[in-house]
């Protein structure tokens, strides 16, 4: 146990969320808790991450979620280790939403994605219920951005998932490639805007992103074979599109179909036809974060390897993070969830009203 490497994780410390200040100490060694000198409360090594109040072994659990992630069906979990489906089910949902908020502190941040993809699954589920689940990618990293679930197909899921990639975004140019959704266009040309405040009264003027540059692949089909596809491009001029795309290639969607397709093999729930469909859409939801935190942290892409050095036959394999710039090594499953995620920093609130009395008073000029 390290007290230098720990933060006080209450909301209403004025240190939460802060390390090496010297307020965390040991409270027991035993029970593997800390305690914070500020607010005088303790709080044990787990608190924030999935692990905390859990009844059963570590080991196990990052065995059972590590099957998860690699498309191990539920029934065959229980089977195999003698747990529970409610108990499996719940540590899923743990381990899903500790990955949401890894991949919103992480990934979520302004950095120049050059050009992205995006696309919807269509999921079916028990009961002949059809849910949509639109994600997307940054192209040359092959990081997941982040994905939205709806039960339709509309404006509001295209939109939700244009927000996402808004926020991984920094203000440069950049290439969006979908299929032929019109959607798509609406959602791009709305969201990349920049407020103009001018100080007069009302709504701001919005400016639109110069170097935002939206490319479709219409796909058709006869008798459900492809026929012809049409490349269009719907904003831009075609020396920006060249700028941004991988040299010798043309407009196409294969990197977000390929996720598309990962997702389906490393995902139980999401197969076309087997017996171990999602029943809810958050069960969805966290299987979804969880496979794409773990494809983004700790799975090694083999098209992202560099040479060592020059002339050497020996690679570095890297991981889509690594490859943007977010972490400097491959993480294992057990690094990704006892991630902690700090709290923003403590801000006082200001006083309103009448100066207290008791308050020293400021020295006189001529005193």
């Amino acid at each position: 146990m390290n007290p230098q490497r720990v933060f006080c994780p209450n909301p209403h410390c004025k240190s939460r969320g802060l390390v090496g200040l010297g307020n965390i100490g040991i409270k027991s060694q035993k029970q593997r808790r800390y305690r914070c000198k500020d607010c005088k409360r303790s709080f044990a090594e787990t608190s924030g991450t999935p692990l905390y109040g859990l009844k059963k072994q570590v080991s196990l659990f990052f065995i059972v979620i590590t099957l998860l992630c690699h498309g191990c069906p539920l029934q065959a979990i229980v089977a195999a280790f003698g747990l529970d489906e409610r108990t499996v089910l719940a540590w899923q949902q743990k381990a899903g939403g500790h990955c949401k908020q890894v991949h919103e502190a992480l990934v979520e941040q302004p950095r120049n994605l050059v050009q992205v993809q995006a696309d919807e699954i269509r999921v079916k589920m028990t009961k002949r219920v059809i849910t949509w689940m639109a994600m997307a990618m940054q192209v040359p990293t092959r990081l997941w951005l982040g994905g939205v679930i709806s039960a339709r197909r509309d404006q509001h899921l295209i939109d939700a998932l244009a927000k996402k990639v808004r926020a991984c975004a920094a203000y440069a140019a950049l290439l969006l490639v979908t299929d032929g959704l019109i959607s798509y266009v609406k959602a791009w040309k709305s969201v990349f805007r920049t407020a103009v405040h001018t100080g007069k009264v009302g709504r701001p003027t919005r400016l639109a992103w110069p170097g935002v540059v939206i490319g479709q692949v219409i796909k058709r089909h006869k008798a459900r074979r492809l026929v012809e596809v049409e490349r269009r491009l719907v904003q831009g001029s075609k020396q920006q599109q060249e700028a941004l795309q991988i040299e010798g290639q043309v407009l196409n969607t294969s990197y977000i179909e390929r996720l598309n397709a990962t997702f389906r093999a490393c995902l139980h729930i999401l197969v076309r036809r087997g017996r171990a469909l999602a029943r809810h859409a958050p069960t969805l939801e966290s299987g979804m974060y969880l496979l794409g935190t773990v494809y983004n942290f700790c799975r090694c892409h083999h098209s992202l390897r560099q040479k060592q050095s020059a002339g050497s036959f020996k690679w570095c394999e890297r991981t889509p993070a690594m490859a943007a710039g977010i972490s400097d090594h491959p993480w294992s499953t057990q690094e990704l969830l006892t991630y902690q995620i700090a709290p923003p920093p403590f801000v006082p609130k200001k006083r309103r009203g009448r100066r207290p009395k008791d308050a020293t008073a400021p020295a006189m000029a001529g005193a």
